[in-house]
């Protein structure tokens, strides 16, 4: 079947079988209320298969699930009951095609319509396989809605090319909803011969700085407390639009509350394009708010299997980047992956492996096996054994799983950001600044918080601590020292047509919020900030009586006439209440001031009155 932009093919709406019908000319009603309840399912494969960890599939299945479900569909569960499968694949092992594969058929014997997305169909759109399935590209996610609308119609439909890159304000159903998976851009400059990914994603295509800060704030107001940079290699960043990594990051850290409550981690980077960058790097990497943690694949121990796979640096340069990074940042810790057996691999090249691995005792290695992919160069070279294979992949795991990393953290008291329920619904997860694994018992109410936990018991895999103290919580009420950080930050108006700047604005605003200051109007806060800034006002003026009646005038609402309503005929009874201007008093107001002046005044007289006759007496 020949592969062509926005064609339709097949024999639905009247079109004869092979006649090209482009996507644009076909009405795509919006469907707010999905007849019968029609539910697409978002979870064919297993949760870690719908959200892989592979760089850019995750965040492209979240902005699937986003503009289907905000165009009116439900994300089902139930694979049985659904009316559309929506798989997304990675290409980058064997058995994830596998798995697709076994999904299609299983699919289509159960007479279910398909949508195959993700890098499968792209780098390999001949597939047998896909014969009879709809496609969407990794650059098309933005049209899944108007792919999956004609599915449903018995239309076949392909999108794979594209010159441009989805918007990143698509919608969006976070797996998590506390952590933004943000792609910083897709594709990579790389050319290694064991890699099927680059068939699919194509050339490096980054976004702007400015698009990807403005995601950020945007993510931190929707209450994200991470933010992961995702990408195929997040150190090539910016080199086809003329910027660079660490002027990204600058830019991101910038935006990032100081309270270090949303953190951001930095995603996988190769070590050519890091090199360069490395204090900078460095530097990012202490900041508060940022992990101190970094995926580097250095992929073997041996500088001939490195040429062989054309990776573009040594093992020397692996080594400096490891080296220079573990100096330069305090509790730095460092990931990577390993192939085992890749073609022409011998003893030799393995045990190279198996001693950098030994050198260094990283906290995390990912071993996998080499799977040749159809149509790269390295599924031509000769092939070692499989038995071999298996045997150095179980010996290099053996020796990772030998180490002991996090021996010496009980006791400690650390420092963790929560976000995850384990998988025994018992305990919580959370990271340290290195992004160690800390294992919690607590409530769910804390998700989303950070949290001062002492380390109880240390594990393999991870850690185990008991929380000391909660420092940020996502539903609490400000707390005091908030409260007055934002009154010296914002200085109370002393009248209605003062302006007032508050931090973070350049310019001063009109003021509308009286003594209580202006982070009601600039937050937005409502009833609830005004209420936080009331309280702080009533604790600083508690020994001020006209202060505290003051304070309370201004928040005082009155009812007055609508004179539009009494001018157009309407009844004057009708009555609409607004905020009165600060300074009309009513009668009992007058009273009382005069009250509190002719007290003052009458004091004065006794105390003259007093020293007068004191006077006399002498």
């Amino acid at each position: 079947m020949e592969d062509i932009e926005d064609l339709l093919i097949g024999s639905g709406g009247g079109a004869p079988p092979g006649f090209r019908l482009p996507l644009n000319t076909v009405a795509v009603k919006p469907k707010k209320n999905v007849k019968n309840g029609a539910k697409l399912n978002g979870s064919l494969l297993s949760e870690s298969s719908l959200f892989s960890t592979v760089p850019g599939t995750q965040s492209d299945s979240e902005y699937m699930a986003g503009q289907l479900s905000s165009f009116g569909y439900g994300l089902s569960d139930d694979p049985e009951n659904a009316d559309l499968w929506l798989i997304n694949t990675c290409t980058v092992k064997n058995p994830s095609q596998s798995a697709m594969d076994t999904l299609i058929t299983k699919g289509k014997n159960a007479q279910k319509p398909l949508v195959v997305a993700g890098c499968v169909p792209q780098g390999s759109r001949n597939l047998k396989e896909l014969d009879g399935v709809s496609i969407v590209g990794v650059q098309q996610i933005d049209r899944v809605v108007e792919v999956v609308e004609e599915t449903l119609k018995g239309h076949e439909v392909r999108l794979l090319t594209r010159k441009t890159l989805p918007a990143l304000d698509l919608p969006k159903v976070r797996k998590n909803k506390f952590v933004e998976i943000l792609p910083i851009n897709v594709g990579c400059l790389g050319a290694c011969t064991y890699c099927k990914t680059k068939h699919a994603r194509g050339h490096l295509g980054s976004y702007t700085i400015d698009s990807l800060v403005g995601r950020v704030k945007t993510v931190i107001a929707e209450g994200v407390k991470e933010i992961w940079l995702s990408s195929e290699d997040t150190g090539a960043y910016g080199r086809d639009i003329g910027v660079n990594l660490p002027t990204l990051l600058n830019g991101i850290v910038a935006e990032l509350p100081p309270d270090a409550s949303t953190m951001l981690r930095i995603g996988m980077t190769n070590p050519p394009f890091i090199l360069e960058h490395l204090g900078e790097i460095a530097e990012v990497l202490r900041h508060p708010c940022v992990y101190s943690f970094l995926h580097v694949p250095v992929q073997s121990g041996s500088d001939a299997v490195l040429s062989a796979m054309n990776r573009e640096y040594t093992v020397s340069e692996f080594r400096t980047v490891v080296d220079t990074l573990t100096e330069l940042v305090p509790e730095m810790h460092i990931a990577t992956d390993i192939i085992c057996g890749f073609p022409g691999e011998t003893d030799e090249d393995f045990a190279q492996t198996v001693s950098l691995i030994e050198d260094y005792k990283l906290p995390q290695v990912h071993i996998s096996q080499f799977y040749p992919r159809p149509g790269t160069p390295a599924a031509r070279m000769k092939k070692v054994p499989s038995n071999i294979v298996k045997k150095r992949s179980r010996e290099l795991t053996a020796v990772f799983e030998a180490f002991t990393p996090y021996n010496g953290m009980e006791g400690r008291i650390e420092r963790v950001w929560i976000t995850e329920i384990a998988t025994d619904r018992v305990h919580l997860v959370g990271h340290t600044k290195s992004y160690v694994q800390v294992l919690i018992v607590a409530p769910e109410t804390m998700l989303g918080s950070s949290a001062m936990v002492k380390i109880t018991s240390v594990g393999r895999w991870s850690v185990f601590g008991e929380v000391i103290e909660i420092l940020t919580q996502t539903d609490r009420r400000t707390s005091t020292k908030e409260r007055l950080s934002r009154e010296v930050k914002c200085a109370p108006c002393v009248d209605q047509d003062e302006s007032c700047a508050c931090s973070g604005d350049n310019a001063a605003a009109p003021c509308a919020c009286g003594l209580e200051g202006c982070g009601e109007q600039q937050n937005g806060a409502g009833t609830d900030t005004a209420s936080h800034n009331q309280q702080l006002l009533e604790d600083q003026n508690n020994t001020s009586l006209i202060g505290n009646f003051l304070s309370r005038r201004r928040k005082t609402p009155t009812r007055k006439l609508d004179d539009s309503r009494t001018a157009s005929g309407d009844s004057p009874k009708q009555e609409t209440s607004r905020e009165e201007a600060p300074n009309e008093w009513g009668f009992v107001d007058r009273v009382f001031l005069g009250g509190l002046i002719l007290s003052l005044f009458t004091f004065l007289a006794l105390l003259v009155h007093l020293g007068f006759r004191i006077k006399l007496s002498k």
